[in-house]
C-alpha cells in the first residue's frame, strides 16, 4: 500500500462522513414530509428529489459547475471567502452529497412511514406537544431506517466518479478518491497491479457498509414485529 493510495482511502472515508454528516438534517426534513404531509407539489418534490440518482453522474457535476462554479455569483462568493465550491475538497463532498442524497432521503422516507401513527396520536393525545412527540416517540421508532439510509449515503459516497471528476477535479491529496485514484493509475503504463490494493480496500468498505444495512435493517424489521405483536 502505497502513500498514495492511503491517501486516496483516507479521502473517501472523509467524503463519506461529510456526506453522511451534512446529510442527515436535509434526509432528517425530507422524508418526514414527504412521508407525513401531503400538499399540492409534494409528488413533484418526491420526484425532484430522486432525479440526480437516475442522471448520468458525470451530467450532475456538470450542472453543479454550472450552478456553484467560481464563475457563477454564489460560487464567486464562496471562492472568494476561501470556501470554493468548485475543484477542492468541499466539491468533492458537495458531488457526492447531491449522488447520494436521494437514496438517504428514501430511507428516510421510508423509516417514517413505517413508524405506527397511532403512537404517535397517543402521544398527542395525553397533551405532549408535536415537537415532542417528535423527538420522543417518530425519531426513536425511525432511528433503525435512518441509520440505514446513512449507511447507503457513505456507500455511495465512497463509489462516486464522475460527478467528482468534474466538479471536483483530480487533484492529489486533496479530491482524489479510491475511484479516482484507481482510473489515475490505469491511465498509467501498468498500473493496473497497483489498483489491487485500491480495490481491495473499496471491496471491503463496501461489503462492510452492505452488512451494516442488512442488519439495521432486521433491526427495523425486529422492531415493527414487536410494535405489531
Amino acid at each position: 500500500m502505497t502513500a498514495e493510495n492511503t491517501q486516496a482511502i483516507l479521502i473517501s472515508l472523509q467524503v463519506g462522513f461529510w456526506v453522511v454528516l451534512l446529510g442527515f438534517p436535509i434526509a432528517l426534513f425530507m422524508g418526514w414530509l414527504l412521508a407525513r404531509r401531503q400538499f399540492f407539489g409534494s409528488t413533484a418534490i418526491g420526484t425532484l428529489v430522486l432525479v440526480p440518482m437516475v442522471l448520468p453522474p458525470v451530467v450532475t457535476g456538470l450542472l453543479i459547475l454550472d450552478l456553484l462554479g467560481r464563475n457563477t455569483t454564489l460560487g464567486g462568493i464562496c471562492a472568494k471567502y476561501a470556501f470554493p465550491l468548485s475543484f477542492s475538497f468541499q466539491a468533492a463532498v458537495l458531488a457526492a452529497l447531491v449522488v447520494g442524497l436521494p437514496l438517504y432521503i428514501w430511507a428516510a422516507r421510508s423509516a417514517f412511514e413505517a413508524v405506527d401513527r397511532r403512537y404517535e396520536e397517543l402521544s398527542l393525545s395525553m397533551g405532549v406537544p408535536p415537537w415532542q412527540t417528535f423527538f420522543r416517540v417518530t425519531l426513536p421508532l425511525a432511528s433503525p431506517g435512518l441509520a440505514a439510509g446513512m449507511v447507503l449515503a457513505f456507500a455511495r459516497g465512497l463509489g462516486e466518479f464522475g460527478a467528482t471528476a468534474v466538479l471536483a477535479g483530480n487533484k492529489e491529496g486533496e479530491t482524489r478518491t479510491i475511484a479516482l485514484a484507481v482510473y489515475t493509475l490505469l491511465e498509467s503504463p501498468h498500473g493496473e497491479e497497483a489498483t489491487y490494493p485500491l480495490v481491495l480496500a473499496s471491496l471491503g468498505l463496501s461489503i462492510f457498509a452492505l452488512v451494516g444495512y442488512e442488519r439495521l435493517l432486521r433491526w427495523q424489521r425486529h422492531r415493527l414485529e414487536l410494535d405489531n405483536g
